[in-house]
């Protein structure tokens, strides 16, 4: 591994990086299919450029700028430049709306903005009359912006000349706003989903992020000659640690893919050897792989069904490195050349290390397949509170249904209910200007409560059940956990979202979200037509599909002596796709059960009356900002449920 410095804040991090290895590529971005690379010499002077660009514009020590749009290095440049100047970056989500801006441009009081393209910039001057205090906006691509004329607007080449000019004019500047610097500034401002109420900023500092960067760093042996794909969102905390936080640390590159809809093809191009992903990512490549072996010949379906067999059974003790029969590894070296090579290279993973995933639960199943690629997949546990600094799995010990034991430098405890406390270096500072919030979740003892209900199992590693507030019992006591139950439906390629319900009641039951590219595929090689979602989802054929899906759950549940009793009686396949825009997601993904629970409070009374089909109305956001009513008449179908003993069918 790298030597990894000791410097503690990133602008600092950043010119001994442009000293040790100036000439070496510190970050790329594809465009037009081209890769054009930057290296660390260049990125430092990049950032001079435009931290003197912003000091002259206005930006100073303390003050926020948000940073909005996709992955691209001017971007990752604007965090850096803003740190240098001890301003703290806001970075946003770039498919919020605007509505969901304005709350926290005037929170933050955010007068500075650098923006990625006229859709972002039509956004800001949407909300600008309710945002006093922003009163500069600089864009990076200048397509559709050539007849703007508003005094607020600027393209970010006149900012980086200008701040270039500048430096050069006074070239100790920006070393000396650097050296004012300190650990325990604010380094990053990252606000919560608001699922519970307004979202909260919460401030990480410099010690936080780097402490969190070098731990890992030591644990996996970074080193300088990594390759990293940039593709999450900027405003999510994982996105910032692995992208940005650690290579700053380590000093290994960054990737910046084209387009969302180019990164499985760029990834393949990079080869990153360190990869990072949420379950929904890692669902979203399974139900591609699985699209392609159905449309399969026979040989090769056959092929595939039985070296994935194999894989399954001793994949994961191979890369764990425990014992295997000679057998079996002649068998799985032959699968290697024939199946399991040919797939890591579709999925750009041949030359994957280690790669993560966190962000929520991910389902056994799921897990267990990449794992029996030879991926190196592993979970790890944290939030933005901590820095993503909590627990990850050990090589060597990693198992399906854990989060692996403490990180270095960690305090894990679990209280009499169930949830999990912690302490931290990685623990942020506080909620912006929120001390009651603070106070809730930070005790006077230091205790984060992360509001997750978990235990460690024999082996000394933590095991997630769910939110502890979401974690509850049936009517008959027994124990209901609806994020495993809906991580159980979401491995199946043809389920996308799923929604469970049963906290009081009697039985489990579920709403789901059929998976439109993977059930249209099975649905054209079946000649089956339809004309859109709506239509596909309410086709007979497909509940049985999906049915057939929700009956394997309710099976293997049938062998989990704690969770048998929580089997999915009866579920509904929605009219339409879940959606951040429309509040039934948060940004990264999450279902938001209450919210949903309230929107369709009719269909959770069908699921529960014993009715037949129900009737739902409901309003939807359009892509172009209209909203609309969907009505939909909805089938509630039964699901066969099976005694605990050896999937027995219940009576």
């Amino acid at each position: 591994m790298t030597a990894i410095g000791v410097e503690r804040t990133f602008p600092r991090l950043l010119l001994r990086h442009a000293r040790e290895r100036g000439d070496k590529p510190a970050i790329r971005e594809k465009d037009l299919g081209i890769w054009q690379s930057w290296s660390w010499a260049e990125v430092r002077d990049e950032v001079e450029w435009l931290a003197c660009g912003l000091a002259q514009a206005g930006l100073t020590r303390g003050q926020h700028l948000a940073v909005i749009g996709a992955n691209r290095p001017r971007l990752y440049w604007a965090l850096s430049a803003a740190q240098a100047l001890g301003a703290i970056p806001v970075p946003f989500y770039e498919d919020a709306p605007s509505s969901e801006m304005t709350y926290v441009f005037q929170d933050a009081q955010i007068g500075f903005a650098i923006v990625e393209d006229q859709e972002q910039a039509d956004k800001l001057f949407e909300i600008l009359p309710q945002c006093p205090h922003l009163k500069r906006i600089w864009y990076d691509e200048p397509r559709g912006l050539k007849h703007y004329d508003q005094p607020e607007l600027a393209s970010y080449e006149s900012l980086r000349e200008r701040g270039r000019e500048f430096a050069k004019a006074n070239p100790a500047f920006f070393a000396a706003e650097i050296e004012k610097g300190e650990a325990s500034d604010p380094a990053i401002m990252l606000y919560t989903s608001g699922t519970t109420g307004s979202p909260k900023g919460v401030v990480l500092s410099h010690d936080n992020l780097i402490s969190s960067s070098r731990a890992y760093a030591e644990l996996e042996g970074l080193r300088d000659d990594d390759e990293v794909l940039a593709y999450l969102p900027m405003a999510w905390v994982g996105q910032n640690v692995f992208s940005f936080a650690q290579p700053m640390v380590v000093g290994f590159r960054i990737n910046c893919p084209e387009s969302a809809e180019t990164v499985l093809t760029d990834m393949r191009e990079i080869g990153p050897t360190y990869y990072f992903a949420p379950p929904r990512v890692l669902e979203g490549l399974l139900t591609q792989v699985t699209i392609r072996m159905e449309d399969a010949g026979w040989v090769k379906r056959r092929m595939f069904q039985y070296f994935m067999g194999l894989a399954r059974r001793v994949g994961a003790k191979i890369l764990d490195g425990s014992i295997v029969g000679f057998g079996d590894r002649l068998l799985y070296a032959l699968g290697g050349v024939l199946v399991y090579g040919p797939l890591r290279n579709a999925l750009g993973m041949s030359r994957v290390r280690v790669a993560y995933t966190a962000g929520e639960a991910i389902g056994p199943d799921l897990f267990v397949f990449y794992r029996s690629l030879g991926v190196n997949l592993k979970q790890l546990y944290g939030s933005t509170e901590t820095s993503v600094m909590v627990c990850v799995q050990p090589n060597g010990t990693v198992k399906p249904d854990t989060v692996g034991p403490p990180m270095k430098g960690v305090e894990v405890r679990v209280a009499a209910n169930g949830e999990i406390l912690l302490k931290s270096p990685g623990l942020f500072v506080e909620y912006y200007k929120n001390p009651e919030a603070t106070r809730e979740v930070k005790d006077a003892d230091g205790w984060y409560h992360t509001g997750d209900a978990g235990y460690f199992d024999a082996g000394g590693q933590l095991k997630i059940i769910d939110r502890a507030k979401d974690v509850g019992k049936l009517s008959g006591g027994t124990l209901f956990a609806p994020k495993y139950l809906e991580n159980k439906l979401k491995f199946f390629p043809h389920i996308k979202e799923a929604v469970a319900f049963g906290d009081g009641k009697a039985e489990a039951t579920a709403m789901i979200n059929i998976d439109m590219q993977a059930v249209g595929d099975w649905a054209e090689r079946r000649g089956l037509p339809y004309s859109g979602y709506n239509d596909l989802a309410a086709k007979p054929q497909v509940s049985e599909l999906i049915r057939e899906c929700v009956e394997k759950v309710n099976a293997d549940l049938a062998a989990d002596p704690t969770l048998s009793g929580s089997q999915i009686h009866r579920f509904v396949i929605l009219h339409k796709e879940l959606d951040a825009d429309d509040g039934e997601l948060t940004r990264t993904r999450k279902v938001r059960r209450g919210y949903i629970g309230e929107k369709y409070a009719v269909i959770v009374e069908a699921l529960y009356s014993g009715a037949g089909s129900c009737t739902v109305e409901a309003q939807v956001r359009f892509e172009d900002g209209r909203t609309g009513n969907v009505r939909a008449d909805l089938l509630v179908q039964d699901a066969k449920t099976f005694a605990p003993e050896a999937g027995k069918r219940a009576a």
